[in-house]
């Protein structure tokens, strides 16, 4: 089977130890040892101070990532279609929102509820890009992150046009948290390309195969248990290393996402 063929670069992430791209190579290289330490989720510059103040961490968290991406990349924000994938959505905001239909006033803030539909981020980021191209958000539960990038590929291989990816995510608040337990914030992104551009770190060929297969031994197997979104580390660490690479990723119950990993 050929698989779906797409170039990958514009890289930006951002989680535990790991605060951007630039300092976290290095350490997803294997050159530099991992030092846990919190995320820090700075507010997206690309809103108005209006919107700005509007933002849930988990918005901002994956603002931060997508426009990291986009600087990496060198592309105009506005050109791009966009696919964000996400296990828990704004859980958080869930989360409020449930309190205050349990309290006796039953009052919703309109800002949460806003916030609550699983394709915030996306809606931030079309208004802070001014774009008015495709957006898609995903949920997968444990698999947000395998099939968001499937989507995003194909979307690059089937009409030939760049695409932002995101994966991100953040614990839940209250009683949600036990029922899917999420340790950390962590986000990531990257721009998929037709062909090479000068911001290209390698070439994808993505198989979607049936048949389910455990995700590939890893190092950082202890953080991508923590954080759906953080199951991206392989394909970053692999990236980092700038060789070849071989991965696998579970996806649903009876399928598997398989990646070959290129230098360009």
């Amino acid at each position: 089977m050929s698989g779906v063929h797409c170039h990958i670069g514009g890289l930006a992430l951002l989680g535990p130890g790991l605060p951007c791209w630039a300092e976290s190579k290095p350490v997803l290289a294997g050159r530099v040892p991992w030092q846990e330490a919190p995320p820090v989720v700075p507010p997206p510059a690309m809103l108005a101070p209006t919107e700005r103040r509007r933002t849930s961490l988990v918005v901002r968290l994956a603002l931060a990532a997508a426009s990291g991406a986009v600087e990496a990349a060198g592309v105009a924000p506005e050109a791009l279609e966009t696919v964000f994938a996400s296990s828990n959505g704004d859980g958080a905001v869930v989360g409020a929102i449930l309190d205050s239909l349990a309290a006796p006033d039953g009052e919703v803030s309109p800002t949460q509820f806003h916030n609550s539909v699983h394709n915030a981020a996306a809606g931030y980021w079309g208004i802070g890009a001014h774009s008015t191209k495709p957006s898609i958000s995903i949920g997968c539960h444990q698999d947000s992150f395998a099939l968001g990038l499937l989507q995003a590929a194909v979307q690059v291989a089937g009409r030939g046009v760049p695409v932002l990816f995101c994966a991100y995510d953040a614990p839940l608040a209250g009683p949600l948290a036990p029922m899917h337990p999420t340790a950390f914030p962590f986000a990531m992104a990257c721009v998929l390309t037709p062909e090479p551009t000068p911001a290209t770190r390698a070439a994808l060929t993505l198989r979607h195969l049936p048949g389910g297969a455990p995700a590939a031994p890893s190092p950082w197997q202890k953080l991508a248990e923590g954080n759906p979104a953080a199951r991206s580390l392989p394909l970053l660490a692999a990236l980092a290393a700038g060789g070849a690479a071989s991965l696998v990723w579970p996806l649903l119950d009876d399928a598997r996402l398989e990646v070959e990993v290129s230098p360009c």
